[in-house]
């Protein structure tokens, strides 16, 4: 059966490695979170001020609920931060800040992985809601239902495809905010490092997320090879 399947085996390595990145970001932002900047601004002030910088003052910073749900939102242009980062001042806050600071930048830039991503948002938020549906569909009826899974495959490829386009963005926004941080003197050339760890943790997780993605649509593609078998 598709939900009991030997091509099981294929993703526990990289479910294993998105475990391990998620609980290292947040043993870092934990960590980091309980270290305050020298300079004493909060993730707010410095979003404001590195937009301000920018030439960016009309983009907005809000504070949101909930726990690390920082993102810069490109349709509205409103950076929005978590509780804990917005009001806080620990190395964890100033780091993700300018983290998102990067991400309304890159905006302002065109930068091009950017806009690919957000052109594949609607093609693969849909592909990963019904991708998996699908394709279980043609794999347990088969016969005149074989073409559900080439049509799943085609749906989780476009989903696949954004987590890929992610990490170029990801990691260029964590560049600039090491940059940012620096030039702009919220953290010490002492404190860098280890606001540097805190972006790269949260890196790793995206890394792990698309090692997942991947690992999945190799499965996919194994269990429609020996359907046709």
């Amino acid at each position: 059966m598709f939900l009991y399947d030997p091509t099981y085996f294929l993703i526990f390595p990289a479910m294993l490695f998105a475990m391990w990145a998620q609980a290292r970001v947040q043993r870092a932002f934990n960590s980091y979170s309980r270290v305050r900047a020298q300079s004493g601004v909060t993730g707010a002030e410095v979003a404001r001020d590195i937009l301000d910088r920018s030439g960016l003052s009309h983009v907005q910073v809000q504070q949101i609920s909930g726990t690390l749900q920082d993102h810069y939102d490109p349709r509205v242009k409103i950076l929005r931060l978590s509780p804990e980062v917005y009001a806080s001042n620990s190395l964890a806050a100033l780091g993700v800040a300018a983290h998102e600071a990067g991400h309304a930048i890159q905006h302002d830039e065109n930068y091009v992985p950017l806009a690919v991503r957000s052109s594949l948002v609607p093609v693969a938020s849909f592909g990963s809601r019904l991708a998996f549906p699908l394709f279980l569909i043609g794999l347990i009826f088969g016969q005149g239902l074989s073409w559900l899974m080439t049509v799943g495959i085609w749906l989780f490829i476009a989903a696949v495809a954004f987590s890929i386009v992610t990490l170029p963005v990801e990691y260029d926004a964590s560049r600039r905010a090491l940059a940012l941080l620096s030039q702009g003197g919220y953290v010490t050339r002492e404190e860098l490092p280890h606001a540097k760890e805190v972006l790269t943790a949260a890196g790793m997780t995206y890394l792990a997320a698309t090692a997942v993605a991947l690992t999945q649509l190799l499965r996919l593609l194994i269990l429609r090879g020996s359907r046709r078998d």
